[in-house]
């Protein structure tokens, strides 16, 4: 789960749902993706159980299977990260790669 929510674009994808139901295509144009890539990351995030979708005519209506409980774990992340400082992001073994 933790790594289905470690990609910028999934974690884009959450944050976008957080506030109702989508499209793929209103997805593709709100995070500026190509629709196979949006759809492959919501096929990622259905297999995790996060997300889910219902059809409507020839589209679907893509939105979070427990959205207070991953609320509540995004709140709960930016309190560690704003804990943590810059920790995360220079963690020789998971942060940022330096530039050299």
């Amino acid at each position: 789960m933790f790594r289905s929510l470690g990609d910028p674009a999934r974690l884009a994808i959450v944050r976008h749902l957080t506030l109702g139901e989508h499209k793929v295509v209103e997805l593709t144009e709100h995070l500026g993706l190509a629709q196979s890539t949006v759809s492959a990351h919501l096929s990622c995030l259905r297999d995790c159980g996060l997300v889910t979708s219902r059809p409507q005519g020839r589209a679907s209506m893509w939105s979070l299977t427990a959205a207070p409980q991953l609320l509540q774990l995004l709140a709960a992340a930016e309190q560690l990260l704003a804990v943590t400082g810059d920790a995360v992001a220079l963690c020789p073994t998971y942060g940022q790669r330096s530039r050299s």
